[in-house]
């Protein structure tokens, strides 16, 4: 199932595409954006290329680009499948589009998707605790705090805590 194409108060998140890789190997490069991934920066755009076609066969019905209000892509984002009724949310934009509304605005609807066309139950991220801006970001748009893993990822920084953040459909 490919995704629909969402609007949101900043542009509109629609299904990824491997052509999406010279647009988003941007900010996957970048070391800064990169800082808290669980993975370093890309060295190439190939690798960009390999991730996409990786994320597109894991959540094929879930995977998305997002643009700004001009079609320009600035970001990738999707619920990546745990188990039935469950997934966890990433989001990742370009620096240079950071702060200005794009990722809470993609956050927002692709929770709504989620929940009214996936059926989903709940919907977590997994944060570094160090990573004030996306702990901002998910509790701005109604995640709360559940809890705090310990050595839970190993990355380029070395081993890392993991906040896990949780959102359900209203009224749960």
């Amino acid at each position: 199932m490919t995704p629909p194409t969402l609007e949101t108060a900043k542009g509109r998140i629609r299904a990824l595409s491997r052509s999406d890789a010279g647009a988003l190997f941007e900010a996957f490069s970048d070391p800064e954006t990169m800082t808290y991934w669980s993975t370093p920066p890309h060295q190439s755009l190939q690798q960009t290329e390999d991730d996409i076609a990786w994320w597109l066969a894991a959540n094929p019905d879930a995977a998305f680009a997002i643009e700004d209000a001009n079609g320009q892509v600035v970001g990738r984002t999707g619920l990546f499948r745990i188990r039935e009724g469950v997934r966890e949310i990433g989001v990742l934009l370009r620096r240079d589009r950071v702060g200005r509304g794009h990722a809470a605005a993609a956050v927002r609807v692709l929770c709504a998707y989620g929940f009214s066309q996936l059926g989903l139950h709940r919907i977590t991220a997994d944060i570094d605790p160090d990573n004030a801006s996306s702990r901002r970001l998910f509790e701005a748009c109604g995640f709360a705090l559940e809890a705090c893993l310990k050595h839970n990822w190993r990355t380029h920084l070395g081993l890392r805590d993991s906040l896990i953040y949780a959102l359900f459909p209203e009224g749960s």
